[in-house]
């Protein structure tokens, strides 16, 4: 409450009045006239009228005290004790803060950032987004419900953007311990069938790192070896990269017992490997227009070390020149067929008939290549149904289909069969799609008998045209036409040609992504695609087991014939394992060094010098199977001592202007009274 001016009159006028009454209060003192003070009295209560002196009173409202309670719901608290512990504090701080009316909670839950691939717990960003809106002055103190792992930590000697106390409440239990397995290094790239170098680490932490930790190494799913690693020191660990494309090795270590979680005790590193160059041998019967074909398309691809041998001089054709004599390269038979059989990744017959030329315990090494994982392509011709076809050898061990002896001559259009549709070799075709394809005919097929394999691809009449098989560990492709180089010289419009060969060699040599049955799954950003391959009927839901332990049960979406796809962003991070059926694969998705994995076990270490320097309390919530808080104690001022079982609150003591009151003291009849008062006075008594 003050006393304002607000002058009727400018303050010089004023001034000259006050002068002219002082002169007039003197002389009428001076010359000791009766009635001078009662006139002094009369002149200063008319000039403090004139001066309109009012009364202001403001109105002002006692401001809260604004406390943050910064909840971690990171992915480190997620786990069933932690998540029940921090729920029950949670509801008895709101609690115990409500019985204080002048007390204001803000409560901040911080997740991890779904935008990041590297998940991290950053409660002081939250803490400060919370108090921006807020004066310093009226922020009383914070409080952290955490496991005490947080990454975003400031300086100690950093100032706070507010002078109270910053209290922490720590889930989990005391003597907490955790094992984790980490890859340490490991290359990203690798080639196919030779040796790379890694390093793992295993880690206990919250105890003594000591003893020994069995490590399973797995690769694409089969366990490659079994380790025993020492916790703290590096493992040094070689492997082969088995094939080309994306390979998952999985490392899982032993769990210990009463450790914090699992969730951590396997990791995962993806390596594409690389075929350093695959070796072809092509072996043609004899010159003709398909074999162009098959050469420009192998001689095309850098990583095609082709061998290719066309038989120009069968024995019929043999006469009495010596072979030093002939400009002709003599067929190095043993060498191929026999020596360094096992070096080659794929032979092709294209259009070949057993004429003498490779004797025939050949043929037998051949079919036992492919029994041990070798991969053949006959590109068969009108020969293929003579009586000196190779099916006649002891090649048609492994041939999926025999010839009937009959070559079909008429125009068709190659078509994809109801299985070729789903099957990846043939699948989305260009120009498949239509009726009749969008591509040039072909005019001849050689009959087979009923096929052990998987018609992919049909002719005239619905006649096998090309044909996939296993056979033992290898595979085996017949393509039942010479045609195909139709539409490499365009013929009607051509076809793709060059799609469907290299697809073929590609599912020969094992190419993972041409696989009848697979399930892969990757991650693009927080997101994971899980890919389904199947020459069969919808496949059912996939089970996807989260880092945190859940599983969920997600159907997929057909994206086309033979192809089914998942797409879910993830809010957790970490290894997931995807699973359909007897196939399982690994995804992870974030970071995998993301610092929320590194470690797991609550600890106060890490909250203990900002409580200590702002006079605040770092405790343990656990008692038992229960949860015990400390007391709430506000106090005015600045907070000045530590108290070891109360978080102090320091109270603010700002308020907020709601009005003001304003009384003019000389308005209305009281100020008439004053001044009827002095000068009834002064007559009266000059009167007497």
């Amino acid at each position: 409450m003050d006393i304002q001016f607000a002058p009727f009159l400018p303050l010089p006028v004023l001034a000259v009045l006050a002068v002219f009454a002082a002169i007039l209060v003197v002389l009428s003192l001076w010359r000791g006239l009766r009635g001078s003070l009662l006139r002094a009295l009369a002149l200063a209560a008319l000039l403090l009228a004139l001066t309109n002196p009012t009364l202001t009173q403001e109105d002002r409202e006692q401001l809260s005290t604004i406390v943050p309670v910064i909840v971690d719901r990171s992915q480190s608290q997620d786990t069933p004790e932690r998540v029940a512990q921090t729920d029950e504090a949670l509801k008895q701080l709101q609690d115990r803060f409500s019985r204080f009316p002048r007390i204001e909670t803000r409560v901040v839950e911080v997740r991890d950032d779904e935008n990041s691939d590297t998940p991290s717990t950053r409660l002081f960003s939250s803490l400060s987004t919370a108090t921006a809106d807020v004066p310093p002055g009226r922020v009383g103190g914070a409080v952290f419900l955490t496991d005490g792992q947080i990454h975003d930590l400031p300086g100690v000697d950093q100032t706070l953007p507010f002078n109270a106390p910053i209290h922490g409440l720590i889930t989990g239990r005391a003597n907490e311990f955790d094992r984790r397995v980490e890859v340490v290094r490991a290359p990203r790239f690798g080639i196919v069938g030779e040796e790379q170098q890694m390093t793992l680490r295993v880690f206990d932490d919250g105890r003594a790192q000591g003893g020994a930790a069995p490590v399973t190494v797995r690769m694409n799913g089969e366990i490659i070896a079994n380790l025993q690693a020492t916790p703290g020191a590096p493992i040094p660990f070689s492997f082969t990269v088995p094939r080309g494309g994306s390979n998952v090795m999985e490392f899982s270590v032993a769990e210990l017992p009463g450790e914090v979680t699992t969730a951590n005790n396997r990791a995962v590193h993806v390596i594409d490997g690389i075929r350093q160059n695959l070796r072809v041998l092509l072996v043609s019967g004899e010159p003709h227009a398909g074999e162009r074909a098959w050469r420009n398309l192998l001689k095309s691809d850098a990583s095609v070390d082709l061998v290719h041998f066309t038989i120009l001089r069968p024995p019929e054709k043999q006469d009495g020149t010596p072979i030093n004599e002939l400009s002709l390269i003599a067929f190095p038979t043993r060498e191929l067929f026999v020596e360094k059989i096992n070096d080659f990744d794929l032979i092709i017959f294209d259009r070949y008939q057993h004429r003498g030329v490779l004797p025939i315990l050949y043929y037998d090494y051949i079919a036992q290549y492919v029994e041990n994982g070798g991969a053949l392509l006959i590109a068969a011709g009108p020969e293929h149904a003579g009586r000196d076809s190779i099916a006649s050898t002891p090649l048609a061990t492994v041939l999926p289909a025999a010839p009937t002896g009959d070559v079909h001559q008429a125009g068709f259009f190659p078509r994809l069969s109801d299985l070729g549709k789903k099957h990846p070799v043939t699948r989305g075709l260009d120009g498949s799609g239509s009726e009749p394809p969008a591509w040039g005919r072909w005019f001849r097929t050689i009959d087979v008998t009923q096929p052990q394999g998987e018609t992919v691809m049909q002719g005239d009449g619905n006649r096998p045209l090309l044909v996939l098989s296993r056979e033992g560990e290898g595979r085996v492709a017949m393509l039942l036409s010479d045609q195909g180089w139709l539409w490499a010289r365009g013929f009607e419009g051509g076809g793709p040609h060059v799609a469907l060969y290299r697809r073929i060699a590609h599912w020969l040599m094992k190419e993972p992504e041409l696989e009848e049955e697979a399930l892969t799954a990757r991650a693009v950003g927080r997101t994971l695609e899980a890919t389904r391959q199947t020459i069969g009927d919808d496949p059912g839901p996939a089970t996807i087991r989260y880092p945190s332990g859940r599983t969920e049960s997600i159907p997929f979406t057909a994206a086309g014939p033979g192809l089914y796809r998942i797409e879910k962003r993830m809010e957790e991070t970490g290894l997931f394992e995807v699973s359909n059926g007897e196939f399982s694969t690994l995804v992870h998705i974030g970071t995998v060094d993301a610092p929320e994995f590194k470690a797991m076990i609550s600890t106060t270490e890490t909250l203990a010098p900002y409580a200590e320097k702002t006079r605040g309390l770092v405790t343990r919530i656990e008692d038992g199977d229960s949860v015990q808080l400390p007391d709430i104690l506000p106090v005015r001022g600045e907070v000045r001592i530590n108290d070891p079982n109360r978080m102090v609150i320091r109270m603010t003591d700002e308020t907020v202007l709601r009005g003001i009151d304003t009384t003019p003291l000389f308005a209305g009849f009281a100020g008439l009274a004053v001044l009827l008062m002095a000068i009834s006075a002064m007559w009266w008594r000059e009167g007497r």
